[in-house]
């Protein structure tokens, strides 16, 4: 399929790169793209390679109708030029994913997993738990390390865990899975898709090509879900708080065909949010016929995953959380209504323009915000509307400084922006880890 072909990959970052190192070994046509300068060894790698890399901003002026496919970036919107005149041109557009996909043995066994929040946890319990039991276990996609980079070696038998966004998903056709897992689904990505409805039908593309022989793993506590999967073509696995659920949560702790799988005073993750990615885990990997005691071994050891309400530090009775992960308000919601604790909160970010009043019901916990970045002004206009103390400034380093200023012991320090990162950061993870050496700082750890 991708053999002696003509291909344009838009956007390198990771994806584009690994892309690009795999599709050398076929004989292919390669031109890379992007608007920002790359690093020059990774370039000189792939030029090595017979690859073109061409810097420009006008990329669209590179592609014509001799090419066979554009392996577009997942962050790349639809209404990009490049993507508009390969429409016009009848060039097929998909993405890392769905190329690899190609190259994959059919014996292996893929769980996808996506969802608007808990994907990447679900995505990395399911990889430990099958860790315990299991000889070969690969974590890739959106989490981790591009699948490109390991997809012609993979052998048969191998259990493939995928963490899939949305962003992925739009450009996906032939990629299949043997177990769809959705965490849930909220009105997020708004900024990227041209509608809710829009974005509700990339993620249910995670169920493509499903027939009765495959699964389709469902939280019964999201209405959206629900709906959404109302259809398909899959065996459905259903999680929740019902007792009516193959899997279910109550305050003892989780259960599965009706029986007692561990008691959550055993559970090292704490909270709702966190026992309904659990679930979601738990029903994936029985499947796969996975023990009882290879899941408690997990499950009473399992942290939980960097920048998703992770544990800093404690100093001097004041404790500190990073939820970089956190880009939209239904996270920073389950981030606040895990604490009882006086919060002073850091919000802010790219504004994605939607609404901070989403958050107002679970602030009452809340000393003071800090905001910062490029919607500090409309999260300020929400704290003023909820008569909360605020302080606004340009970067989260001034914030912090401000933080060490007002806080006491007994709170909670939490990043948890509601807002994408990239008005000042690559990603998330690198606004984490800068909250983090912050921390170190304020605290002389």
């Amino acid at each position: 399929m991708f053999e002696s072909k003509k291909i344009f990959i838009l956007g390198m970052a990771r994806s584009g790169y690994e892309a690009a190192k795999l599709l050398s070994n076929y004989n292919n046509e390669i031109l890379v793209t992007d608007m920002k300068e790359q690093d020059e060894n990774l370039v000189k790698e792939l030029e090595s390679l017979n690859v073109k890399i061409v810097i420009t901003d006008t990329p669209v002026e590179l592609l014509d109708d001799t090419y066979d496919y554009v392996i577009k970036n997942p962050g790349i919107r639809y209404d990009h030029p490049v993507v508009l005149k390969a429409n016009e041109l009848n060039i097929k557009v998909i993405n890392e994913v769905e190329m690899s996909y190609s190259f994959i043995d059919k014996d292996v066994n893929i769980i996808g997993i996506t969802g608007s929040n808990g994907k990447t946890t679900t995505s990395n319990l399911i990889y430990e738990i099958l860790k315990e039991e299991k000889d070969e276990v690969i974590l890739g996609g959106n989490v981790g390390v591009p699948l490109s980079h390991f997809a012609r070696d993979i052998k048969k038998g191998t259990y493939l865990v995928l963490e899939i966004s949305d962003h992925q998903l739009c450009d996906m056709y032939d990629f299949k899975t043997n177990v769809s897992v959705l965490t849930n689904i909220t009105p997020t990505h708004l900024d990227f898709h041209p509608s809710y409805e829009v974005y509700k039908s990339k993620k249910k593309k995670i169920f493509n090509n499903h027939t009765s022989s495959n699964y389709a793993i469902i939280n019964s506590n999201d209405k959206e879900s629900l709906n959404v999967t109302s259809d398909i073509k899959s065996t459905k696995i259903y999680y929740g708080n019902s007792n009516n659920n193959k899997c279910y949560c109550n305050d003892e702790g989780i259960y599965y065909d009706n029986k007692l799988i561990i008691k959550l005073s055993d559970i090292l993750l704490k909270g709702k949010h966190n026992y309904e990615n659990i679930m979601a885990a738990i029903c994936a990997c029985k499947i796969y016929n996975v023990s009882n005691e290879s899941i408690i071994n997990v499950l009473k050891k399992f942290k939980g995953v960097e920048h998703r309400l992770e544990y800093v530090c404690e100093y001097n009775g004041i404790k500190f959380y990073n939820d970089s992960k956190a880009t939209n308000c239904v996270s920073t919601n389950i981030a606040l209504a895990s604490f009882n604790e006086p919060t002073i909160l850091l919000l802010g970010g790219t504004d994605r323009g939607h609404s901070f009043y989403d958050l107002k019901d679970n602030m009452k916990n809340v000393k003071c915000v800090m905001c910062y970045g490029e919607s500090k002004d409309r999260i300020e206009d929400f704290c003023k509307d909820l008569n909360i103390e605020c302080y606004k400034f340009d970067t989260l380093k001034e914030s912090m400084k401000k933080v060490s200023d007002v806080m006491g012991r007994g709170d909670v320090v939490l990043l948890s922006p509601a807002c994408a990162s990239w008005d000042q950061y690559k990603d998330f993870e690198v606004r984490g880890k800068e909250f983090k050496d912050l921390v170190k700082e304020i605290t002389n750890e």
